[in-house]
């Protein structure tokens, strides 16, 4: 119940935030990882335009590993320095180890997962993303990463899927 509420919450504050955007320059070039959450992992993000980025994780969660690729537009917050507003889409691959334990991890049933699936799956990605003074480089960020799978043990499934995200800026 409190994960809906704060599920609900975030998504909420990201839709508000948005409303109070403009669009100016990417606050870097590149910066890597870690996303913790559920899917946590190794992340890098590389601006290629000026307010638009390619993300890229590599990521595990409960009994598999997962390659994801998104595109996220991003836009600052108006009147708040270093922080910004993304959202975007993507896709992944992921492939599991065929552990047969049943629970649930971040709204993924893991015992779907049997017989060493692999799944493909589309995604969606909504944030905020704070980046501190110019001397420190280093990027804060909380979003929702909702994505829908499809598996080849005839599955399909939902995850919420958040997280929490530092990155360190290189340039």
């Amino acid at each position: 119940m409190k994960a809906k509420l704060f599920l609900r919450g975030l998504i909420l504050g990201v839709l508000v935030t948005s409303l109070f955007v403009l669009d100016i320059k990417a606050q870097y070039s590149t910066a890597f990882g870690l996303r913790i959450g559920g899917t946590s992992g190794l992340d890098v993000k590389h601006f290629y335009k000026s307010s638009k980025a390619f993300e890229g994780i590599i990521g595990t969660f409960g009994n598999g590993i997962s390659f994801t690729g998104l595109i996220e537009k991003y836009s600052p917050v108006y009147n708040a320095q270093g922080l910004y507003v993304y959202y975007g889409g993507g896709a992944h691959l992921a492939i599991y180890n065929g552990r047969s334990d049943h629970y649930s991890y971040f709204g993924r049933e893991i015992n779907y997962y049997k017989n060493n699936d692999v799944g493909l799956g589309i995604n969606g990605i909504v944030g905020l993303e704070y980046r501190l003074p110019e001397d420190i480089p280093i990027s804060i960020s909380l979003d929702l990463k909702p994505f829908i799978e499809l598996g080849t043990g005839g599955y399909v499934t939902f995850a919420p899927d958040p997280s929490l995200g530092i990155k360190f800026i290189i340039r």
